[in-house]
């Protein structure tokens, strides 16, 4: 049946990259699109999620009720699947996880929201835990320039070190918890592949048609040098547990940001 609040949500999530107003805002959240087991229509779900390397984790969690969500039933049906992240929308398997490693990963999610142990200690069915894993990745949504896909995907980067900022914030000075430091390692894989398309793909094109830019390019690169290293030290902080975290992680999350200020103020005319 059509649902008002949650058709308002995807729409605000598509019209707006996956950004979320009200209680929403600033939380990590997809659209997952299945096959209905019976209808056989797609069937679009807004979810919270959790970043996991190579794939992302959802929660059947229905709000704590005794009855799985429609969408869960749905992929036992069809584990075929369609993804939006905002930015990107991307066919995925899904694959329910089972016996040791979900009670681990759920371990490791409750530790990150409490609440998913509330809706279980709520009900008698075990709650499952969703890895999607992405199979084919299609254009970014909205189309637009090359100008106009940078920004995003800054955006993009610029939301989830807030995110990661946010989360170290609140965690205070007894160490880090385990997703937190999955969500860092899968940012920093993402810069990293970001940077490698930029350095192998991008701006050799750009230097092509614009020999005027040879310098600052040069400068960009030696900055993707060195932010590696920045982001080798992040994962190394999350490490262990250790007092006053937050500091050093600002000042990581400030090169960062400075980058992309200095990426789009170089490239952004020429795009």
């Amino acid at each position: 049946m059509p649902n008002p609040f949650t058709d308002a949500l995807i729409t605000e999530f598509r019209a707006n990259d996956g950004r979320l107003s009200g209680p929403f805002a600033g939380g990590r959240m997809l659209l997952l699109t299945t096959t209905g087991r019976r209808s056989g229509r797609p069937h679009t779900a807004i979810i919270a999620y959790y970043p996991d390397r190579d794939r992302v984790l959802v929660v059947g969690s229905a709000g704590g009720s005794d009855k799985h969500p429609d969408w869960y039933l749905n992929l036992l049906a069809n584990p075929e699947v369609t993804v939006e992240t905002g930015l990107f929308t991307y066919q995925a398997d899904a694959v329910p996880l089972e016996g040791t490693e979900r009670d681990e990963v759920f371990t490791r999610l409750v530790e990150a929201n409490a609440g998913w142990g509330e809706y279980q200690a709520g009900t008698t069915r075990a709650i499952p835990v969703i890895a999607l894993t992405q199979k084919q990745i299609g254009p970014p949504r909205g189309g637009g320039s090359f100008a106009d896909l940078l920004i995003r995907i800054h955006t993009a980067f610029r939301r989830e070190l807030a995110l990661i900022r946010e989360e170290v914030a609140t965690s205070g000075t007894a160490g880090v918890g385990a997703q937190l430091r999955v969500n860092c390692l899968t940012l920093c894989q993402g810069l990293h592949h970001h940077h490698t398309g930029e350095s192998d793909g991008i701006f050799p094109a750009l230097l092509q048609q614009h020999p005027e830019l040879s310098d600052e390019i040069t400068a960009l690169i030696a900055e993707h040098d060195q932010l590696a290293v920045h982001l080798e030290e992040l994962e190394k902080l999350l490490q262990t547990p250790q007092p006053n975290l937050l500091p050093e992680v600002d000042r990581i999350v400030a090169v960062l940001t400075a980058h992309l200020d200095h990426e789009e103020a170089a490239l952004l005319a020429f795009l």
